[in-house]
C-alpha cells in the first residue's frame, strides 16, 4: 500500500510538471532597429504595417511605451537586464563592455533549457564576454544563413522569416522556445527616394513634419524612406506569424513586437525628447488576455521586459541568477479586461542620457536625466557647456548622416539663429521642461518661466528620488565614471582628428565635419 502510494504521488508530480510545462508559451519577441511609433495601429498613413496591426487588433496595443535610453546598445542592455542604464555599469554607454557580472534574460532560458534562438541584430554594438573573456550569446543562438536579394542596395540581405522557420524546425518536439528576430531596419542607410520610386509613396501621404525639422521635400522623402524601411520589417513578422499559423503555433504563441527607440533622424536617436524614447509596442497572447484589442495607456519601459520574460517562462526571479531587476511584468495589464490606465501606479517614465558616440574631448558624453508624465517632460543637462549632438568640428557624430542632417547643417552655416539648426545641433539649457499636451515635439522649453517653477521642482524631485533609490552614479556625484569607461570602438576620436588624422566615421555624411569653429549665437 505505502509503494502505491509513492506512486501515486510521483505520477501527481509528474501531471503538475506536465501541466506547468503547457501553460509555458513559446515566445517570439521581434524588435527593430530605429523605428518610431509609426504604423497603422498608431494612425499613421505614410507607413503600412499589417503585421504589427494584427498584433495590437488581436492583443493590447500601448500608447505610452518608452525606452528608457534612446540608442541602440544601451537600450538593448536594458531590455536584456531589467535595469535602467545608471544601474549597467559600462552597459549604460553605447560602443561598450556588457560586464560578466549583467546576466541577460535569453542566456537565462537557455541555462533552464528552452530553445533560444535570434537573427539579426541582439545586443551592440560593444564586447559581450564571459569573465573568462570568451564571447557570450546574450540574446541566444545565431540564425542567419538564409539570404535574400533586399528591396534597396541599403537594406541587408538576412532572410529573417526564413531563418526563423530553420530556427522553429530544429527545435525539440515539446521543448519550449523563445526566438528573438532584430530586425536591421530602419536603421540607416537609406536609398534615397526609394519611398516613392520602390514603395509608390506620395510626399502628400504625410500628413505632417515634426515642428524641429523644415518641411521641406528632401525630409519628406527622407521621411518616406524610413517608411519603406519600416515596412521591409513588418513584411517578415507577418511571415513569420503566418508560419507559426500554419503549424498551429500561434495561439500558444507570446508576441512581442517594439523598437530600441525612435526614428535614426536629427533630435530623435540619440538625444532625450519624447520622439526619441518613445516607442511602438503591441503583445499578443490569446492564451493569456481575457480581452483583445484594448489600448493600453499605462506607462511602461524597457525595464519590464526581463521581468515580463521570467514571469511567462514561470522562473523565479531569485532562480535566475539576474542581478535584482528593476521592471515589472506586464503580465496584470494583459491578463486585465481593462483598457486606458490599467494600474494607476504607471503614470511615469524615467529616462536618461550617457555616452552615445565618441566626437567630443576625452570621449566625454552628454549626459541627461529625465522624467516622462501624460502632460511633461522634464530634462536636466548635467553638461551642458558641451555639444550636445557631439562636437562640430568632429561632425556631430550623435547624430547618424542623412539628407535631414545635410540640409539643416547647410541652413545652419548661413545662419547660426536659425530655429532649426539651433533646435537640432545647437547648445541647450541645463534644464528643459516642455508640455507634451500642446507641444509633443518639444520645441518650447519652459524651464526658464516662473509660472512652472513648482511643477517643475515636483518632476525634479520626483526623478531624483527615484534615481537615488536605484543607486545611480549621477545622483551620487559620480557620474563621471560613464565618462572614464573606455569605448569599444573609436577611442580618442576627438584628439586624434584635430592631430590631422582620419579615424573612421562611417555613420555620418563627410560634409558633417565643419571646416571652422563654430560658435554658439
Amino acid at each position: 500500500m505505502k509503494r502505491i502510494f509513492t506512486l501515486l504521488i510521483i505520477a501527481c508530480g509528474v501531471l503538475n510538471a506536465a501541466a506547468a510545462e503547457a501553460k509555458r508559451p513559446n515566445i517570439l519577441f521581434a524588435i527593430a532597429d530605429d523605428w518610431g511609433p509609426h504604423a497603422g495601429a498608431y494612425g499613421t498613413k505614410w507607413v503600412k504595417t499589417p503585421g504589427f496591426d494584427r498584433i495590437a487588433k488581436e492583443g493590447v496595443i500601448f500608447k505610452n511605451a518608452y525606452t528608457p535610453m534612446a540608442k541602440c546598445a544601451p537600450s538593448r542592455a536594458i531590455v536584456l537586464t531589467g535595469r535602467h542604464l545608471w544601474q549597467n555599469e559600462e552597459a549604460g554607454n553605447h560602443m561598450a563592455v556588457f560586464p560578466p557580472k549583467l546576466k541577460s534574460w535569453p542566456e537565462v532560458l537557455m541555462a533552464k533549457g528552452w530553445h533560444m534562438g535570434i537573427t539579426g541584430k541582439g545586443w551592440g554594438p560593444g564586447i559581450a564576454n564571459d569573465a573568462d573573456g570568451k564571447p557570450r550569446q546574450i540574446t541566444g543562438k545565431p540564425y542567419n544563413k538564409r539570404k535574400a536579394k533586399p528591396p534597396t542596395t541599403a537594406m541587408g540581405n538576412n532572410d529573417y522569416a526564413a531563418n526563423f522557420t530553420d530556427f522553429l524546425e530544429e527545435k525539440e518536439e515539446g521543448k519550449p522556445w523563445c526566438f528573438w528576430y532584430g530586425s536591421t531596419e530602419p536603421h540607416r542607410g537609406y536609398e534615397f527616394k526609394t519611398g516613392v520610386e520602390k514603395g509608390g509613396k506620395k510626399l502628400s501621404d504625410i500628413d505632417r513634419v515634426p515642428a524641429y525639422w523644415p518641411d521641406d521635400e528632401i525630409v519628406r522623402h527622407d521621411m518616406l524612406d524610413y517608411a519603406y524601411e519600416v515596412e521591409h520589417m513588418d513584411t517578415h513578422l507577418t511571415r513569420m506569424i503566418a508560419e507559426l499559423e500554419k503549424r498551429g503555433e500561434l495561439d500558444n504563441t507570446l508576441i512581442i513586437v517594439t523598437s530600441d527607440h525612435g526614428m535614426p533622424f536629427p533630435r530623435v536617436k540619440g538625444y532625450a525628447y519624447h520622439d526619441s524614447n518613445h516607442i511602438p509596442l503591441a503583445i499578443r497572447f490569446p492564451g493569456g488576455m481575457k480581452k483583445s484589442g484594448r489600448v493600453i495607456d499605462d506607462f511602461v519601459d524597457f525595464t519590464d521586459i526581463a521581468a515580463t520574460m521570467l514571469d511567462y517562462a514561470g522562473i523565479a526571479e531569485k532562480d535566475s541568477g539576474m542581478l535584482a531587476i528593476t521592471g515589472k511584468s506586464w503580465r496584470p495589464i494583459l491578463e486585465s479586461e481593462k483598457a486606458g490606465q490599467v494600474l494607476a501606479e504607471r503614470d511615469h517614465v524615467l529616462i536618461g542620457k550617457e555616452r552615445t558616440d565618441v566626437g567630443r574631448p576625452h570621449d566625454w558624453g552628454y549626459p541627461i536625466r529625465g522624467i516622462v508624465t501624460a502632460t511633461h517632460l522634464y530634462l536636466k543637462n548635467y553638461e551642458p557647456t558641451r555639444w550636445p549632438a557631439g562636437n562640430p568640428e568632429t561632425g556631430y557624430l550623435d547624430t547618424d548622416g542623412s539628407p535631414t542632417k545635410s540640409l539643416i547643417l547647410e541652413m545652419g552655416r548661413k545662419d547660426r539663429n536659425d530655429k532649426y539648426w539651433k533646435l537640432n545641433f545647437g547648445i541647450r539649457a541645463a534644464e528643459e521642461f516642455y508640455d507634451l499636451s500642446v507641444d509633443a515635439d518639444c520645441v518650447y522649453n519652459l524651464a526658464g518661466e516662473s509660472v512652472h517653477e513648482e511643477k517643475i521642482k515636483s518632476l525634479r524631485t520626483r526623478m531624483e528620488d527615484a534615481m537615488k533609490a536605484q543607486g545611480d552614479p549621477r545622483m551620487m556625484g559620480q557620474g563621471k565614471i560613464f565618462d572614464e569607461y573606455k569605448p569599444t570602438n573609436g577611442e580618442g576620436f576627438y584628439e586624434k582628428f584635430m592631430k590631422g588624422e582620419k579615424p573612421n566615421a562611417g555613420w555620418v555624411n563627410e560634409t558633417d565635419f565643419e571646416k571652422e569653429p563654430v560658435q554658439q549665437p
